[in-house]
């Protein structure tokens, strides 16, 4: 399996930040793991680097309870500017909810691909890249 170019944790969880890196570095899935602990770090990543395809990820992973700007902020602001890209990006919903209204609210937004209740098992994480 060929490993992604880039891959963007957007969560201020450190307990999940720290072994999602470790398994995609340890199965070796993506050459560079980006992390931001609040949307709104991570929206402005994404603004300054809009005419730079190669510096935008392939993959987000969203969490939803996030100081700053949480993970429904930052998809109201992504979807604005999503058309304005010039590559997918494909968006995870990664979180802890169970509330079936978080998982309606997120699969209405085109923009994310599924929600997944953490933890995440290697399994998954080696399903989601290798279908990307």
């Amino acid at each position: 399996m060929k490993a992604l170019k880039q891959l963007t944790l957007v969560d201020d969880d450190e307990v999940f930040v720290f072994l999602t890196t470790k398994m995609l570095e340890k199965y070796k899935l993506v050459d560079l793991i980006k992390i931001f602990e609040n949307g709104y770090d991570a929206l402005v990543y994404i603004k300054e680097n809009m005419d730079n395809i190669e510096r935008l990820p392939d993959i987000i992973f969203l969490d939803l309870s996030m100081p700053i700007m949480d993970g429904w902020q930052f998809l109201e602001e992504f979807v604005k500017i999503n058309p304005k890209i010039g590559k997918t990006i494909t968006i995870y919903i990664c979180s802890s909810s169970i509330s079936p209204d978080d998982v309606n609210r997120a699969k209405a937004i085109n923009e994310v691909s599924d929600f997944i209740i953490k933890p995440m098992t290697k399994d998954r994480l080696v399903e989601i890249i290798k279908n990307l």
